[in-house]
C-alpha cells in the first residue's frame, strides 16, 4: 500500500518545539511523516508538554495562489486572458491547470493566464491583498462551494468591486450573497431570492425535503440548455451558456474545462468575440451511479456491476467466496471527473486485499440518498446488498456543505440499516499542516464534516486522505487507509458473524481508583445494568457461560470472590502478560516510556507482569479498565499538561482486541479514560493515543442522555457508537426534619395570624429557621422582638419561599438500570417540569403561565414577587405548583396499569383527549382555583404531554445495544436535558450534539440576557450599588448544547455584543452594540472553557475572541468599556498591542482535560490551597487567537493571571436538574473563586454566583447558597440518600462522591458552611444503624467517606469536637482491618492472614515495592503539610501491618503515609 501514497513530504523548517510532542514522534507516523531532517536540533524530545508556537502567518494553512499561478510566455502576441478562481476544495487545481496548459500549447486565439485561492487562503491578509491585485486585471472570476461566511464576505467585497468591469463573473453553488455576483452578458443573478421571473422559479426547491430534488436540478441542468437554444432573446442565450457553464464543471474533467473556457472566452471576452472559437458540448458523465478504477465504465445498473465483479480476473480467493463481507463507498463525482481519485483508488484497493467486495457508488449533486437507495438496497427484498458503508466524502448525506436534509437520511439510513462510516480527506490543509497541528482538523472541517454526518448517524470520523500542497491532489494516508478498511470490515463482520460466535467485551470504569468505585458511571447502576444486558444477550444466542444467578453475585466475582469486598486489596486477575508479550502486541509502548519508565512499571502490574483484572462470561469479558495513573501523584497533577497512558492501560486494550479477541467492546456508562488521552482534538493520527488504544475493535458506548458533549468526545476520540441510557427520573425533594416542621408553622400562620397567636408562631418560625440554618439564607430578626403585622408576613414570606424552593428542587432519585422504564409515578415530576416550560415555536404555553393567567396574573410577576418574599405570592405559587402537579398526575394516572406502569399510551391518549369536561385534568383542576383556565391551550399542552410521555417510557435501551452489536444503523437522536428538549427520548438512540455554528439561537441570548441582567443586578446590590468590572466565568460544553448556547450568549451580552447569523441560519460573526442600547458598561470578562468545550466549539472560542478584541479597539470612555480599560492598562504593563492583551479566551493545551484540581481533591494528593491554585493556572492558562488560529492553545500566563486580577465576580451556570454543584466535580475544579483572590492587588475574594436555569423561574444565587441548598435537597435529604442506598453497593460511593466534592469546594472558594460538615457527620456517623449499613454494603467507600470527613477537619473547613473526630479515627481503623481481613484479637502470622486460595504476594515483589515506597517517602515526593491526623494513623497502622507480617496492609499503609507526609516527616523516617 506504500506505491499508494503518491507525495513524498518534506516539513517545513520548524524548530522541534514548534510541533506538537505527537507529530514529534516520528516511529509512529513512518507512513507519512519523514525521519527528522538533518538540519533540526537533535535535542531530547522534551516531555508531553504541549507547546504551541505560530508559524508562518499563524493560520491553518501556510499554502498560497502561486502554487496555482500559470504565466503564459505569449511569444505570438496573442490577446491574453485572466481567469481568477476561487474555491473551497483543491481537486479542481490539476484539472483546471491541465485544461490551461492545454489552450496555451496550442496558440490558436488567446494566451491564458490563471491563478486560483482556496477560500481558506483568503484569511491570510497578503494572500487577501494579492487576491484583490490579481482582480483588477482579471477578465473572468469563477467561485465555487462558498459556504464560509466570514470568506463569501471578503470574496463579495472584492468581486464587487471588479464585477462591473469583468467580462464574465460564473458563480456555482455558494452562499446567497457570492451567487448574486454572477454575471453572464445579460443574464444576472443580483435578483437572487427575489425574483419572480420563470428563470429564478425553475430553481426554486419547492421540495425542501425533496430526496429527488439534487436528481431533478440535475436533469434541468442537463436538458434547459436544449430548451433555451431556440428562445430568440439575448437573455435567455447567455442563461443558457450559464447552465452549460455549470455542466462542464461539473463534469470537471480537463476536456470539459478546455471547453468552458474556450465558450466562455469565446463569447465574452471583447478581444476575442469575432474569432469564432469553436467549442464541443460538455462530455457527460452520469449523475449517480457505481465507479471503480478497473471497470470499463461508470454503472447505472447494481446488478451489472455484480456481473462484471464476479467475472474479474484479478480478485483474489477471499474476494471470490460467497461469504465476503461487502461494503459500500460513497463518493464525490468531482473528485472522479477531475482524476483526482488516488485515495478512493486505495480505500478500494486496501478493502478487496482485505477480502471485502466493494461497492463504490457516487453522486454529480449533494444528495447521496437517492444513490444509496438505487444501488445499495435490494429493491424486492428491501435487504441491503452491503454489511457496512463507510462515506469517503466527509459530507453530511443530504446537502452537503450548505442546508442539510437529516431526516431524510435517517429515513434512508434506516432502510440500509448497516454501520455507517464518515471518513475525511483532509480539504483546508496540507498533509503537514494537519501532523503538526494540536487541534488536528480545521475548525471549519470540523463542523462541516464531522459535527453534520454526526446528525445522521455517522461515526468514525478518520482522516483517510491528505492534500498535496503543489498540486493540490488528495494521497492516501495508508496507515489510516488500512485502519479505515480494518475498521469497516470489522463493523461489516458483525453483521455476518453468528451471535454464538460474538465475542464482547464489557469495560467499567473505576474512577478514583478504589476497590469500592469499580463499576463508576453517572447516575447508572453498573452492575445490575451488566447483569441486565447479560441476560438479555444470553437469551439473544450469546455465549455466556457461568453467568451468576444475581448482579450482587457477579459484583462479588469481578472484585475477586464472595470474600474480596473484606479480604482483598486486588480485583480478579484475569490474566498476566509478560513485559515481552505486551511490547509485541503494543507497538506504542515504547512511547509510553517517556512518562512511566519501562514495562511493566508498578500500575496494573505485579512487577513481573502486567495485570488484566476482569471476569470472563463464554464469549463475554467484563474487565475493569486502568485508571490515568497519576491520580495520587501531585507532581504530576501540577506540572503536567498531558500525560501519555501506563502501560497497565496499553496492556489491557491490547489484551482486549488481540488476546481475548473481541468482536465489540462496550464502554459502559459515563465515563472512562479512554477518549480523553492525549492527541488532536479531531481528526487523530496514529500518533494519538485514543486512537491507538481502541486499535481496530468496534467500540459501543452507553452515554447518559444529559451528557452530549462528552460522548461526543467519546465518538470522535474513541471512533464509539454512543448509546444513550436514561437517568433517573427526577422528583421534588420535598422537606424532612425541621424543614417539615417549618412548613407547619408556617401552615398554622397563614390560618391563625390574625389572631393574638401571629406573633408567637413567627417567634417558632424564626427559632426553627435558626435552628435549620436557614439564616445564612434569610434576614432574620431577632428572636424575642416585636414586630409589625406587615413586617411578620415578609419574614414568613421569605421563610416560605426558600423551604419551597428546597421542596421543589428537581433531584434523581437513585440509579438507573438499563433497560428499566420508569413508573407512572416516576415520570409526573418530568412531565410536571417539562410542562412549567413554554415553548412559543411549537405553539404550547407554560402549565403555571396558564393557570396564573385565570386568577388574572403573569407568572413572571408571580415568580419574582415569590422571591422577594411577598407572602400572598409566595402562597400563589404554592397553590400553582400543586395544581400543576395534580393535574399531570391525574392525567398519567389514567394512563397506567395496576402495576402503576404507563401502558399503551397511543389507545390510552385517544381515550383520554376530545372529550371536554371528562378530560382528567379539567376534572382535576375543577376542584381549585383555576377551575376557569383556557380548556384550549389545555389540550394543546397535554397533546404534547402525552407525546413526551410515550417517549419517557420507551425503552430501546437494550434493542440499541442489541442492534450495533449485530451491525445494524442505531437511530441518532440529540443529547442533553430531556425537559427542556424531549427530543432526547426515547434513549437508546446514537447520541450526537448539535451544528456548532447554529449557536447561540435567538431564543439562547434572550435568556441569557436575563440571566446576565440579574446577575449584575445581584452583584450591585452586593458592591455598593457598582457594576463589576471583570467578571470570569467557565464555559461548559455539556451546558451549551443543552440551552442551545445560553451562556456563550452570557458572555457576549457581557462586552454587549450580538451574534449575526447568516443567510444559512449559522453565526460566525458578531456586532457590538451601543452604549445606548446596552444601558451600562461593557463588563469585561475572563472565559475558561473547558477541555470537552474547547474541542467541540473552537469556532465559538473563534467567535468570543474576535468580539472581545473588537470591543477592546472601540474608541469609547474607559468608564464605559472595562474591556477596553483593562486591556490598555496590560499592554502597557506587558509591553504588547491591544489586541494581544484583550487575549480572553483560554482552556486547556490540546489534547488535555481539567485543572487536574478536581484529581488532586479526590485523591487527597495535595499540599495546601495554593498547590491547587498553581494546577489551574499552568493547566488552563492555554488561550486561543483568533488573529492566529493555526497556532492552536498558546500558553499565555501571565495576560491569564492579570485579567484574573481585575475579576470581581466569579460566575457558573447551572442548567439541568441531574447535575448539581456536587454531583459531579468539574465544577469546582473550574472554580477560581480563592485564586481570584490570591492575584488582585487588594487580596479581595470576589464574590461568586451560580446561575440556576433548571426551572422556568431562572435565578442568580451566591455559590455560598448554592451550596447550602445542594447540601440539603441531596447530601442531607432522606429522599435522596435512601434513593441512592437502594441501589446498594454504587449507592454509597454516591455518598461519598457528594462530601468529596463538597470538601472540593472548600478547597477552592471557602463557600462552604461548617454546619453541612456537622449535619453530614449525624447523618452518616453518629447514626449507629446507617454506619452499619454504609460499612457493609461497599467498606472500600465507607472507608473513603470516614478519610474524607478527617480531612475536612484536618485542612480547618469542618470545625468539630474531639469526641467525633476521635470516633472517626476509631472507624477508619475498623474499616481497614475488616477489608484486609483483619481481626484485632487474634494476631494472624503471615501464612495464616494470606490463605493459600488467595492471590499470594511474592517476597520479592513485596520487597520491590517497599523499597519504592520508601524512595518516594525519601525524596519527599507526595508531601502533605496540615493533616497530621492522618500521618499519626497511617503510621500506627504501618506498625501493626508490619508487626503482623500482613504484605498487603504494609504496602496500603505505606502508599497512605506517603501521600500524606511532609518532606521533614520523610526525612525523619526514610
Amino acid at each position: 500500500m506504500a506505491s499508494l501514497v503518491s507525495t513524498p513530504f518534506t516539513l517545513p523548517t520548524t524548530k522541534v518545539d514548534q510541533l506538537s510532542s505527537i507529530s514529534q514522534k516520528h516511529y509512529f507516523l513512518h507512513s507519512f511523516l519523514p525521519k527528522r531532517s538533518p538540519h533540526l536540533p537533535n535535542s531530547r524530545t522534551p516531555s508531553l508538554g504541549v507547546k504551541c508556537a505560530v508559524v508562518g502567518n499563524g493560520l491553518f494553512t501556510q499554502t498560497t495562489q502561486e502554487v496555482r499561478r500559470i504565466v503564459p510566455e505569449n511569444k505570438q502576441g496573442l490577446p491574453t486572458v485572466k481567469i481568477v478562481y476561487v474555491v473551497l476544495e483543491a481537486q479542481y487545481q490539476s484539472s483546471l491547470s491541465a485544461a490551461v496548459r492545454t489552450l496555451n500549447s496550442s496558440n490558436k486565439f488567446a494566451s491564458y493566464e490563471v491563478v486560483g485561492y482556496l477560500v481558506e487562503e483568503l484569511r491570510d491578509k497578503n494572500n487577501y491583498k494579492s487576491f484583490c491585485l490579481d482582480l483588477e486585471d482579471a477578465n473572468i472570476f469563477i467561485g465555487s462551494l462558498i459556504f464560509v461566511e466570514e470568506l463569501a464576505l471578503k470574496v463579495k467585497a472584492a468581486v464587487e468591486k471588479q464585477r462591473d468591469r469583468m467580462d464574465a463573473v460564473l458563480v456555482f453553488p455558494s452562499m446567497p450573497e457570492v451567487m448574486r455576483l454572477n454575471k453572464l452578458g445579460s443574464f444576472s443573478m443580483s435578483q437572487l431570492g427575489q425574483s419572480k421571473s420563470p428563470f429564478f422559479q425553475l430553481f426554486k426547491n419547492k421540495k425542501k425535503s425533496s430526496a429527488g430534488f439534487s436528481d431533478q436540478m440535475l436533469k434541468l441542468v442537463r436538458t434547459l440548455p436544449k430548451v433555451l437554444k431556440y428562445l430568440p432573446s439575448d437573455k435567455a442565450q447567455d442563461a443558457r451558456l450559464y447552465i452549460l457553464s455549470l455542466q462542464f464543471w461539473l463534469g470537471g474533467s480537463p476536456d470539459n474545462l478546455v471547453n468552458f473556457v474556450k465558450m466562455i472566452s469565446g463569447s465574452y471576452v471583447p478581444a476575442l468575440k469575432g474569432m469564432q472559437i469553436a467549442y464541443s458540448d460538455p462530455v457527460v458523465f452520469l449523475d449517480t451511479g457505481i465507479w471503480h478504477p478497473l471497470a470499463p465504465c461508470m454503472y447505472d445498473d447494481v446488478k451489472e456491476y455484480m456481473n462484471w465483479y464476479d467475472t474479474r480476473r484479478d480478485t483474489n480467493e477471499k474476494l471470490k467466496s460467497p461469504n465476503a463481507p461487502v461494503v459500500g463507498l460513497v463518493l464525490q463525482r468531482s473528485h472522479i471527473v477531475t482524476g483526482d481519485d488516488s485515495h478512493y483508488v486505495a480505500v478500494i484497493m486496501e478493502l478487496e486485499a482485505k477480502g471485502a467486495k466493494v461497492i463504490p457508488l457516487f453522486a454529480g449533486g449533494l444528495d447521496f440518498s437517492g444513490p444509496i437507495e438505487k444501488y445499495l438496497i435490494d429493491p424486492i427484498t428491501k435487504k441491503p446488498f452491503v454489511n457496512s458503508v463507510v462515506s469517503l466524502t466527509g459530507f453530511a448525506l443530504v446537502g452537503g456543505p450548505a442546508k442539510q436534509d437529516h431526516p431524510r437520511a435517517i429515513e434512508v439510513l434506516m432502510k440500509l440499516d448497516v454501520p455507517y462510516l464518515v471518513a475525511l480527506p483532509l480539504v483546508f490543509q496540507t498533509t503537514e499542516e494537519w501532523l503538526n497541528s494540536t487541534l488536528g482538523l480545521h475548525p471549519i472541517q470540523v463542523a462541516l464534516q464531522v459535527a453534520l454526518p454526526e446528525l445522521d448517524g455517522g461515526m468514525e470520523p478518520i482522516v483517510f486522505a491528505g492534500r498535496d500542497p503543489r498540486t493540490g491532489k488528495s494521497h492516501a494516508l495508508h496507515k489510516r487507509v488500512e485502519q479505515l478498511c480494518t475498521r469497516a470490515v470489522r463493523w461489516a463482520e458483525l453483521k455476518r458473524k453468528s451471535k454464538t460466535e460474538k465475542r464482547v467485551a464489557i469495560t467499567v470504569f473505576s474512577f478514583p481508583p478504589d476497590k469500592g468505585n469499580v463499576g463508576t458511571a453517572a447516575y447508572l447502576n453498573v452492575f445490575a445494568s451488566i447483569f441486565s444486558v447479560l441476560q438479555d444477550l444470553k437469551k439473544d444466542g450469546y455465549n455466556v457461560e457461568g453467568l451468576p444467578e444475581t448482579s450482587g453475585e457477579l459484583i462479588e466475582e469481578i472484585l475477586h470472590d464472595k470474600e474480596a469486598q473484606f479480604s482483598s486489596p486486588n480485583l480478579n486477575v484475569v490474566y498476566k502478560m509478560g513485559v515481552r508479550e505486551y511490547q509485541q502486541l503494543t507497538p506504542y509502548s515504547t512511547a509510553l516510556e517517556e512518562n512511566w519508565g519501562k514495562p511493566p512499571g508498578n500500575l496494573n502490574s505485579d512487577g513481573e507482569n502486567l495485570l488484566v483484572y476482569g471476569k470472563q462470561y463464554g464469549n463475554v469479558f467484563i474487565g475493569v479498565q486502568p485508571t490515568f495513573g497519576y491520580e495520587g501523584d501531585p507532581m504530576r497533577l501540577l506540572f503536567s499538561k498531558s500525560a501519555s497512558p501506563h502501560h497497565g492501560f496499553a496492556a489491557y486494550y491490547s489484551y482486549v482486541e488481540k488476546i481475548f479477541k473481541a468482536d465489540a467492546v462496550l464502554h459502559f456508562g459515563t465515563h472512562g479514560s479512554l477518549e480523553f488521552m492525549p492527541g488532536k482534538q479531531v481528526g487523530m493520527s496514529d500518533a494519538c493515543f485514543p486512537d491507538s488504544l481502541i486499535g481496530n475493535i468496534p467500540n459501543v458506548y452507553y452515554y447518559a442522555a444529559n451528557n452530549p458533549s462528552e460522548a461526543t468526545i467519546a465518538k470522535r476520540r474513541s471512533y464509539a457508537n454512543t448509546i444513550s441510557y436514561l437517568t433517573p427520573p427526577a422528583e421534588n425533594a420535598g422537606l424532612y426534619k425541621g424543614l417539615k416542621q417549618l412548613s407547619e408553622l408556617i401552615a398554622s400562620y397563614q390560618s391563625l395570624k390574625d389572631t393574638g397567636r401571629g406573633q408567637q408562631i413567627v417567634s417558632s418560625i424564626i427559632s426553627t429557621a435558626k435552628q435549620c440554618n436557614l439564616d445564612k439564607d434569610v434576614d432574620l430578626p431577632e428572636e424575642g422582638v416585636e414586630i409589625s403585622s406587615k413586617e411578620r408576613d415578609l419574614v414568613v414570606g421569605k421563610v416560605y419561599s426558600k423551604i419551597m424552593e428546597i421542596e421543589s428542587r428537581l433531584l434523581p432519585c437513585g440509579l438507573h438500570v438499563i433497560g428499566e422504564p420508569p413508573s407512572a409515578m416516576e415520570a409526573v415530576a418530568t412531565l410536571v417540569n417539562i410542562a412549567a416550560l413554554d415553548r412559543p415555536e411549537e405553539g404550547i404555553s407554560a402549565l403555571p403561565s396558564i393557570l396564573a393567567e385565570t386568577v388574572g396574573r403573569e407568572i413572571e410577576d408571580v415568580y419574582r414577587s415569590s422571591d422577594k418574599g411577598i407572602l400572598k405570592d409566595v402562597e400563589l405559587l404554592k397553590q400553582i405548583t400543586e395544581a400543576s402537579r395534580g393535574a399531570v398526575n391525574a392525567f398519567v394516572q389514567r394512563s397506567t396499569n395496576s402495576k402503576g406502569q404507563v401502558v399503551d399510551m397511543s389507545g390510552k391518549l385517544t381515550s383520554i383527549l376530545g372529550f371536554g369536561l371528562n378530560e382528567p385534568w379539567i376534572q382535576y383542576l375543577s376542584d381549585t382555583k383555576f377551575y376557569r383556565a383556557d380548556r384550549e391551550k389545555l389540550r394543546v399542552l397535554f397533546q404534547f404531554l402525552g407525546d413526551c410521555l410515550k417517549l419517557i417510557v420507551a425503552d430501546n435501551e437494550l434493542g440499541s445495544l442489541k442492534q450495533a452489536l449485530e451491525g445494524k444503523y442505531v437511530e441518532p437522536g440529540p443529547g442533553g436535558d430531556p425537559i427542556r428538549n424531549p427530543k432526547v427520548l426515547p434513549t437508546g438512540k446514537n447520541i450526537h450534539a448539535l451544528d456548532p455554528q447554529a449557536i447561540p439561537t435567538t431564543a439562547a441570548m434572550q435568556s441569557a440576557m436575563v440571566v446576565v441582567d440579574r446577575l449584575l443586578e445581584r452583584q450591585k446590590a452586593d458592591n455598593g450599588g457598582k457594576f463589576p468590572e471583570t467578571v470570569a466565568l467557565v464555559l461548559w460544553g455539556t451546558d451549551n448544547i443543552k440551552t442551545y448556547g445560553e451562556s456563550l450568549g452570557q458572555v457576549l451580552w457581557m462586552i454587549g455584543c450580538r451574534p449575526v447569523a447568516d443567510s444559512l441560519g449559522r453565526v460566525n460573526r458578531v456586532e457590538p452594540v451601543s452604549l445606548e442600547e446596552l444601558g451600562r458598561p461593557r463588563i469585561d470578562v475572563v472565559v475558561n472553557c473547558s477541555g470537552v468545550f474547547r474541542d467541540l466549539f473552537i469556532n465559538q472560542m473563534n467567535l468570543l475572541d474576535r468580539a472581545v478584541k473588537m470591543v477592546a479597539e472601540l474608541d469609547e470612555p474607559l468608564d464605559q468599556n472595562y474591556v477596553r480599560k483593562h486591556a490598555l492598562e496590560q499592554a502597557e504593563a506587558l509591553g504588547v498591542d491591544v489586541r494581544e492583551a484583550a487575549t480572553r479566551i483560554f482552556s486547556n493545551a490540546s489534547g488535555s482535560y481539567s485543572s487536574n484540581v478536581n484529581l488532586a481533591v479526590e485523591n487527597s494528593s495535595w499540599n495546601d490551597e495554593k498547590q491547587l491554585q498553581d494546577m489551574y493556572l499552568s493547566r488552563k492558562s492555554f488561550a486561543f487567537d483568533s488573529d492566529t488560529p493555526g497556532a492552536g492553545m498558546a500558553e499565555k500566563r501571565q495576560v491569564f493571571e492579570m485579567a484574573l486580577s481585575t475579576a470581581e465576580a466569579t460566575f457558573q451556570n447551572l442548567d439541568s436538574s441531574e447535575i448539581s454543584l456536587t454531583d459531579v466535580s468539574h465544577y469546582f475544579d473550574s472554580d477560581p473563586t480563592n485564586l481570584v483572590g490570591s492575584l488582585r492587588k487588594d487580596g479581595k475574594k470576589p464574590n461568586a454566583y451560580i446561575a440556576d436555569t433548571t426551572t422556568a423561574n431562572a435565578q442568580v444565587r451566591t455559590l455560598s447558597e448554592t451550596v447550602r441548598l445542594d447540601a440539603r435537597t441531596k447530601l442531607l435529604n432522606p429522599k435522596w440518600y435512601e434513593g441512592m442506598l437502594s441501589s446498594g453497593y454504587e449507592g454509597v460511593r454516591e455518598i461519598e462522591k457528594r462530601l468529596t466534592n463538597t470538601v472540593g469546594w472548600s478547597a477552592t472558594s471557602g463557600q462552604v458552611d461548617n454546619w453541612v460538615y456537622e449535619e453530614a457527620n449525624t447523618t452518616f456517623i453518629q447514626d449507629e444503624e446507617m454506619l452499619n449499613r454504609l460499612m457493609n454494603t461497599n467498606p472500600n467507600s465507607f472507608r473513603k467517606l470516614i478519610q474524607t470527613f478527617l480531612e475536612a477537619n484536618g485542612r480547618g473547613y469542618w470545625e468539630t469536637t474531639d469526641d467525633n473526630i476521635e470516633k472517626l479515627r476509631q472507624l477508619y481503623s475498623e474499616v481497614e482491618d475488616k477489608i484486609e481481613g483483619v481481626d484485632r484479637k487474634l494476631p494472624l502470622s503471615l501464612h495464616e492472614q494470606l490463605p493459600p486460595s488467595s492471590d499470594q504476594v511474592s517476597l520479592g515483589y513485596f520487597l520491590k515495592q517497599l523499597v519504592c515506597t520508601l524512595a518516594s517517602l525519601a525524596h519527599g515526593l507526595y508531601t502533605y503539610q496540615t493533616v497530621q491526623i492522618k500521618q499519626q494513623m497511617h503510621l500506627s497502622l504501618l506498625s501493626m501491618a508490619f508487626n503482623r507480617e500482613q504484605p498487603h496492609a504494609v504496602m496500603l499503609a505505606m502508599t497512605a503515609l506517603c501521600n500524606t507526609s511532609t518532606q521533614d516527616f520523610a526525612n525523619k523516617y526514610k
